[in-house]
């Protein structure tokens, strides 16, 4: 956490998730946000479970060691897991934790399947306060994240859509091959 934490008015990318299993789609809208947003780094922030799922398929050490792998070529993308640090795993808290530590700018990188349910996290409208909220399109979901309550309750300047060419892979999908 000091290592990344150190300098103050940095620019942070926070993907926060269960990563079960962690993808190439995680890496690709990860290597967007750390050039379209000019950030220094990225935090991958696993958590234990996403309340609004079921139980992960793998243990969290597990993804963990997935997710090393798959970033260990990438200087700028870390992993981190918080849960137990910050005694939670809703992203208000763990976010809430990160930006009290240094004056930090934070920007927490969402696909647009998570925009669409965004209304029902825990503290959602206080996000903002935190972090930057930047949407990822994704397949099948633009029309219903661009409709949803969070993006017609939350300001303008709060969140930004991002398109890009997106990879058609789901940590769901891998799962169903396994």
């Amino acid at each position: 956490m000091k290592k990344i934490l150190k300098k103050k008015n940095k620019k942070i990318g926070i993907l926060g998730g269960t990563f079960d299993p962690p993808h190439e789609g995680h890496l690709n809208i990860s290597k967007i946000a750390l050039k379209k947003l000019k950030l220094n780094e990225i935090i991958w922030l696993i958590t234990k479970q996403n309340p609004l799922k079921q139980k992960p398929y793998l243990s969290v050490n597990i993804r963990k060691k997935l997710s090393k792998n798959l970033i260990k070529k990438y200087k700028k993308i870390s992993i981190k897991y918080l849960d137990d640090l910050v005694k939670s795993k809703n992203i208000f808290d763990l976010l809430n934790f990160l930006f009290k530590k240094k004056k930090i700018q934070l920007y927490f990188l969402i696909g647009a399947d998570n925009l669409v349910n965004f209304h029902k996290w825990k503290n959602w409208k206080n996000i903002p306060k935190l972090a930057k909220i930047v949407v990822f399109a994704r397949p099948g979901y633009s029309r219903k994240a661009l409709s949803s309550i969070a993006a017609k309750k939350l300001k303008k300047e709060d969140w930004i859509y991002l398109n890009y060419k997106k990879i058609n892979i789901s940590s769901s999908l891998i799962r169903k091959f396994w």
